[in-house]
């Protein structure tokens, strides 16, 4: 059985670790998966979280969250 998770369905925990986990990868030097121009570079203070946050509001983070439900066990 497979179960689609939606963007609004990811506890807080898990939605930390998917921000923190992509600030990271643009701190090291990753490109950036959004169009961002320099105006709202500028407002996003060129925080890679905030950026990761903006990344993961649009949906397009390359990382993917795996649960064990208790049905699977």
């Amino acid at each position: 059985m497979d179960i689609t998770i939606g963007e609004e369905e990811y506890t807080k925990y898990e939605r930390a670790r998917l921000i923190g986990s992509r600030a990271l990868q643009l701190s090291m030097g990753a490109p950036f998966l959004i169009k961002l121009t320099p105006k709202k570079l500028e407002e996003l203070k060129f925080n890679p979280v905030n950026i990761a946050k903006e990344e993961f509001k649009e949906g397009v983070l390359p990382i993917t969250i795996k649960r064990i439900l208790p049905h699977q066990r």
